[in-house]
């Protein structure tokens, strides 16, 4: 028997030794390289962060960040995949891509992502990856170790509070918002992942049938589950801004539409949206965020590798510094960023939870239980449909 204890702690420690090993292996390999992490670039707080990021990495790991700023992450697969159709297996020009569901089912269905990696990084032991946790599934695609997670998102609508002291409280209640105030209500083109949120969000209350929203969307699922929406845009079109006729490009020409005063409701998928804009000066101070009855929308920001990347090794770095309970605490931080974290706080260590206990407070910045519950976000061939349909119905 002691014997057997003894063979089970060689193993034990052999094993801890080696995978220790490994990673100091990617750190040796990382040293010297800069990694082009291409990421939205439409939000002056989160490149800042972004920027801090590199600093960190640079001094700690000799590991540099070059930001190459998406205005759609689009942008960045078909970078790699124009690679890959060239025979550029090696030496791609993308080592890390801030990646959203659509275009993660995209490349790994494709085959054009690096890993498994996620259980490589040391810090990945601080985050919940049971099954169901939102870190392990994107859009109801397993993530299968293929992206790593950094930041928490939701979609979260932003009013002054001076001028709309009662917001609508479900996407329905919406209509007669936008009748009662007419011209004041808008959204970004659905062509743009915030004004295609804004479908979803309504598709999910308003569907007879929220289930079928969590399989892929065939004609007739598509059909069924999305007529109620229809129905309900079709009513409220008329109300918006211009009649319906224009929409913002994006979420951050919205956002100045609101800071303008031409439009009273703008959103965003930030928790934290309200309070940075009031401290940027780009909303009034008396801006603040609320959500529909029962929840909005939600998912995990995840970093993906592509399989053609020059520095794996450095973006695997900047992944596991991402991780790091330190790093999350200043991320969540609303004078930084104000994103919320992606770790499980039973994880933590006494010293981390006393960092984010310390955090400053924001009378503009909800708390989680004044978000109400998450909305799973449905299968990202739901979003794809979306888009082309309500392009087809209003746009001709």
């Amino acid at each position: 028997m002691q014997q057997l204890v003894i063979g089970l702690l060689l193993i034990v420690c052999s094993t801890g030794s080696g995978w220790a090993q490994s990673w100091q292996d990617t750190l040796d390999q990382a040293a010297g390289q800069t990694v082009y992490w291409n990421a939205w670039g439409g939000d002056a707080r989160t490149n800042a962060f972004i920027r801090w990021v590199g600093e960190q990495t640079e001094q700690r790991f000799n590991v540099r960040i070059q930001q190459v700023k998406l205005t759609d992450t689009a942008e960045a697969v078909s970078r790699v995949l124009a690679e890959k159709s060239a025979g550029i297996n090696d030496n791609g020009s993308v080592d890390l891509i801030w990646i959203n569901g659509p275009n993660f089912v995209a490349m790994k269905n494709q085959d054009l992502l690096h890993g498994p990696f996620v259980d490589q990084l040391p810090n990945a032991r601080y985050l919940d990856r049971t099954p169901g946790s939102a870190n392990v599934v994107d859009f109801t695609e397993p993530v299968d170790g293929l992206e790593s997670p950094w930041r928490l998102a939701r979609l979260v609508f932003i009013a002054d509070s001076a001028r709309v002291p009662s917001p609508p409280k479900t996407m329905a209640e919406f209509v007669s918002w936008a009748k009662a105030n007419p011209g004041r209500l808008t959204h970004p083109n659905p062509s743009n992942f915030m004004g295609a949120s804004f479908l979803k969000q309504a598709l999910i209350e308003l569907t007879a049938q929220p289930s079928l929203l969590q399989q892929p969307a065939t004609e007739a699922r598509f059909a069924q589950a999305s007529e109620p929406l229809w129905r309900w845009y079709d009513e409220l079109k008329p109300h918006l801004w211009r009649s319906g006729q224009a929409f913002p490009a994006n979420e951050s020409i919205q956002r100045q539409m609101l800071n303008d005063g031409e439009i009273d409701i703008a959103m965003a998928f930030d928790p934290a949206a309200a309070a940075a804009g009031i401290r940027q000066g780009s909303l009034p101070a008396t801006a603040r965020v609320f959500v529909p009855d029962g929840g909005s929308l939600g998912n995990v920001s995840f970093v993906a590798i592509p399989y053609n990347a020059a520095h794996r090794a450095g973006a695997k770095v900047v992944a596991n510094f991402l991780l790091e309970p330190s790093t999350q605490a200043h991320m969540q931080n609303i004078e930084v960023l104000g994103a919320f974290s992606v770790l499980d706080p039973t994880r933590l260590d006494a010293k981390a939870k006393a960092a984010f206990a310390a955090l400053p407070k924001d009378p503009a910045l909800p708390t989680r239980a004044e978000l109400g519950p998450t909305r799973i976000e449905p299968h990202a061939s739901w979003m794809t449909k979306l888009k082309a349909a309500w392009a087809e119905r209003y746009t001709r």
